[in-house]
């Protein structure tokens, strides 16, 4: 029996999260484990290139940039894509480029064909994380949501963790660089038929849409979650339409300059700590695996931060808590600065340092959930993961500069900790650029 014309969506937000809701965050959080691993695959694969193909350390370098590159672009162009044709088949589109990608790099016949199959992929994994943040957030109710969604992030982490397990056992019992990437290009085709029966479209992408049978694809929706159909589309608000140029509009412009800039210093921040622990631990006069456990370690903390502030922000309000992680993510890491010269120490140091970061860097997404309305959600997204992205590029290089010219570990820290101070002070003014009550 139908109801009549209430809005879905209040309904989802209100009432206990169904089975199949609790599916799309699981299958979201498993595409997003395999992001991580085909990121991580080309700096296991890395050596066995360059010892197969004689490649000198700077094309390896340019090499292990693609993804990235990929990675930066997909996440502004497929986050624009999925507000406007919709969130399931933007992930899938997202999907099916990671799994061409990652077996094209399988049988690459040289660096060229190689540098164009790594960064084909990551224009998929940029896609695939703006996407399925937004769906995520949009199946999750109010209680549940941050929680989702930063579940949803850490996926990331822990696929870029099994996956180093994985492909450390398949290198070690084959040799061959090919085979990293033949086991990621399998591992998502096989996720592929999970996302085609198993994630619906978003209602509040439908609704933001509006596309003709709207109705019946809401309904449709709604019957797997085994909620009652209704007899009419909800009054529609005027919605903006998704493009780059509407999240510069009068009322989103200064929320996207200041969450792209607070996501850009944290991101910085970050790729500090990721990049330059293991060459400090060696300067200091230990050896290569030791350094890389010291990394192991702040990967830890990285994880443990994540789900941290996500059980946390079910109880607390979020972007306090995602300011408090960040500052104390600038104090965690000057204690690492003072260079402590015992392995055990500066494990725990670097842990430290990951776990509130990391957690500063993952609680941001709920909060550009949160902010952008469903038509400019994956767009908003997207834009400011893509552009944020570039930190991840400068703060390594920052990094090595001020070491370059003679400062010290604590220096160096100190001025690549002032990222997480300048996003910590961005998600403080947040509500004043958006025009309402800090809270």
């Amino acid at each position: 029996m139908s109801r009549p014309a209430t809005d879905p969506r209040a309904t989802i937000a209100a009432e206990p999260m169904r089975l199949a809701q609790f599916v799309v965050v699981a299958i979201c959080i498993t595409l997003n484990a395999l992001d991580g691993f085909d990121v991580l695959a080309i700096s296991f694969a890395a050596p066995g290139i360059a010892a197969a193909w004689g490649v000198n350390p700077a094309a390896l370098g340019v090499l292990l940039s693609m993804e990235l590159i990929g990675m930066a672009v997909g996440s502004v162009a497929m986050g624009n894509v999925a507000d406007r044709i919709g969130r399931r088949p933007t992930i899938l589109i997202c999907l099916t480029m990671m799994m061409i990608g990652m077996f094209a790099a399988a049988f690459s016949p040289g660096m060229t064909a190689l540098f164009a199959a790594r960064l084909f992929t990551g224009l998929g994994i940029g896609g695939m994380l703006s996407s399925t943040s937004a769906l995520v957030a949009e199946f999750s109710n109010d209680r549940n949501r941050g929680l989702a969604v930063v579940l949803n992030i850490a996926g990331y982490s822990t696929g870029a963790i099994l996956g180093g397990l994985v492909a450390s056992a398949l290198l070690e019992a084959s040799g061959d660089w090919r085979s990293v990437f033949l086991f990621g290009g399998v591992a998502t085709a096989l996720c592929l038929p999970l996302a085609i029966f198993l994630l619906p479209e978003s209602i509040d992408s439908l609704l933001a849409r509006r596309p003709a049978g709207a109705l019946e694809a809401v309904n449709r929706t709604l019957a797997r979650l085994r909620r009652a159909p209704i007899d009419a589309l909800p009054e529609g608000e005027i919605q903006t339409r998704p493009s780059i140029g509407a999240l510069f509009s009068p009322g989103y412009g200064q929320v996207t300059l200041t969450l792209t800039t607070a996501y850009f210093a944290q991101i910085m921040f970050f790729y500090y700590i990721q990049k330059w622990v293991p060459k400090i631990v060696v300067d200091m006069g230990f050896d290569a695996a030791s350094a890389g456990r010291v990394l192991v370690c702040a990967n830890i903390g990285n994880l443990l931060g994540a789900l941290a502030i996500g059980v946390a922000s079910q109880r607390l309000p979020l972007r306090p808590l995602v300011i408090g992680a960040m500052l104390a993510g600038v104090a965690a890491i000057a204690v690492f600065g003072l260079g402590v010269r015992d392995l055990v120490a500066l494990s725990i140091t670097a842990a430290l340092a990951g776990f509130f970061v990391n957690a500063g860097v993952v609680g941001m997404y709920p909060i550009l959930a949160a902010t952008y309305p469903a038509a400019l959600r994956a767009s908003g997204t997207g834009f400011v993961i893509g552009v944020g992205r570039g930190g991840s590029a400068i703060g390594p290089v920052v990094a090595g500069a001020l070491f370059a010219s003679g400062g010290g570990l604590m220096t160096v820290s100190l001025v690549m900790g002032l990222g997480g101070l300048l996003a910590a002070a961005m998600l403080f003014i947040l509500p004043r650029a958006a025009g309402r009550s800090p809270g």
